[in-house]
């Protein structure tokens, strides 16, 4: 199992940060698309590392066209001398036509378009095939040699996609190189629908579980001491309030029974009620979602949790040290 650490330092704070997580042992750096552009962070982590892995977790795919993130993950992976995954996702219906002001429908099917549109043209800039891909949603059918770069040794960087319902899971069985697994997930929900979807794409594709890497963030709830325990718990039950009040979500919850949770959750979103959504998480619902455990027993927890089921940990800690960090570290590649 590869261990992960987030890169979410402002970019004058990047080259120190990215140095320091890789000499503590992490096999990658992750950054999501939340307030800032995830890619500059990966840019200067590449200038200052030489083996961590570099991973966008996420970057919203529908916000950019294929050519643009085919351009960026070329450019990234020669530069990074092939460490670069590209961690994509496709957002909800509300911020791509609100927010970015980009079209919205059938998210799956779209999502598979993107995917095949970006490999036709990595193939084209790699492989010399002729750029001829038409599709319901993009059409990329003009390549000249001014615009094909030729800076990239390494070939195209994987394509790990981000899923919570079985039809975008499926997706990335059938067309992605790995699967970003929501945090908004429990095992229960992995076991009996997020592999089950993924191997339908397996067989769609007639590949490999093997060949496939299942990356997951896990929400941890630890502590040092009391004030430290209620922070970290406050902020993940805030944070599950926040996800459960989506609609694509409501799934997760219902396989436990807690459908119900959603509407209320998404009622009390559309009245800015942030903080009385994350009372509404009970101790039964976080620990289906979270792993909460005193510092010295986080590894055990998750590998019990997570053993066998996901090839990659983003592991964030809360209230440590650089020191006790490592130390988990240690244990959960011991595991």
């Amino acid at each position: 199992m590869k261990i992960d650490a987030g890169l979410m330092a402002s970019l004058g704070d990047v080259p120190a940060a990215a140095k320091r997580v890789e000499a503590q042992g992490f096999d990658g750096l992750v950054t999501a698309e939340l307030s800032a552009d995830p890619f500059f962070p990966l840019l200067l982590a590449a200038e200052h590392t030489e083996r961590v892995e570099l991973m966008t977790s996420i970057a919203v795919a529908f916000s950019r066209n294929p050519m643009i993130l085919a351009n960026l993950g070329n450019d990234l992976q020669a530069f990074s001398k092939g460490r670069f995954i590209l961690g994509i996702g496709s957002q909800i219906a509300p911020h791509i036509a609100r927010r970015f002001s980009m079209p919205w429908s059938q998210p799956a099917a779209r999502m598979r378009e993107f995917i095949l549109a970006m490999q036709a043209i990595w193939r084209c800039w790699y492989q010399g095939e002729k750029l001829e891909f038409r599709g319901d949603f993009y059409t990329h059918t003009l390549m000249t040699p001014m615009f094909t770069p030729t800076n990239n040794p390494h070939g195209a960087p994987p394509v790990v996609l981000a899923a919570v319902g079985p039809k975008m899971t499926q997706v990335a069985g059938e067309v992605a190189d790995g699967m970003l697994v929501h945090a908004f997930s429990t095992r229960r929900y992995l076991e009996e629908v997020t592999l089950p979807a993924l191997e339908r794409g397996f067989a769609e594709s007639g590949r490999k579980r093997e060949a496939f890497q299942i990356c997951y963030p896990p929400f941890v709830v630890t502590g040092t001491d009391e004030r430290e325990w209620e922070a970290a718990r406050t902020a993940v039950t805030r944070q599950l309030g926040f996800y459960g009040s989506t609609p694509a979500y409501r799934g997760v919850l219902e396989i436990h029974g807690w459908g119900e949770l959603q509407a209320e959750l998404n009622a009390l979103s559309k009245r800015g009620e942030w903080e009385t959504m994350g009372e509404r998480i009970t101790d039964e619902i976080l620990e289906e979602f979270a792993v909460v455990a005193e510092p010295h027993r986080l590894a055990a927890v998750l590998k019990a949790r997570f053993g066998g089921l996901v090839d990659r940990l983003l592991c964030t800690f809360p209230f440590v040290t650089d020191e006790e960090r490592q130390g988990y570290f240690e244990e959960i590649r011991a595991l």
